[in-house]
């Protein structure tokens, strides 16, 4: 049983990967009460944009770990989402802070059913990740 870079790469992508399902699930959690009336645009807005950052540093974080731990799979099913990180950020919306939800627009139907669908398919892609590390993690300290 060997301790290397790549056993805490996944280590440290666990973490953080339950880190980002919370987040997935408070996303989904927020435009579900916003859909059903129970929070306003206002409210909402502030509580979601200020998480936007810190979700996509953590994810960018520890795939440069799989970069220089030679993680190369782990890395490659993660491109996909970080390209798509990127090209949210940075089509966003005119604001005067960081984020990506407008209180302006974000109540509209397509607009909201579009960030619904985008919370549930990050969720299911952080759940599907965090088994495939956790599979990674134990893979790496068994083998030599």
């Amino acid at each position: 049983m060997a301790f290397n870079f790549g056993a805490f790469s996944y280590i440290v992508a666990l973490i953080a990967d339950a880190f980002l399902i919370f987040f997935a699930i408070f996303h989904v959690i927020a435009f579900d009460e916003l859909k059903t009336d129970y929070k306003n645009p206002i409210d909402q807005c502030n509580s979601l944009n200020p998480l936007v950052l810190p979700e996509y540093l953590l994810h960018i974080s520890f795939n440069l770990l799989f970069l220089f731990g030679g993680e190369w799979f782990s890395l490659c099913i993660n491109l996909p989402l970080i390209a798509y990180h990127i090209w949210r950020y940075k089509n966003r919306p005119v604001m005067s802070g960081p984020g990506l939800y407008d209180p302006t627009n974000i109540m509209n139907a397509d607009n909201l059913s579009k960030n619904m669908r985008e919370g549930w398919i990050k969720l299911a892609v952080y759940l599907l990740s965090f088994f495939y590390y956790l599979y990674g993690m134990i893979y790496s300290l068994i083998s030599t």
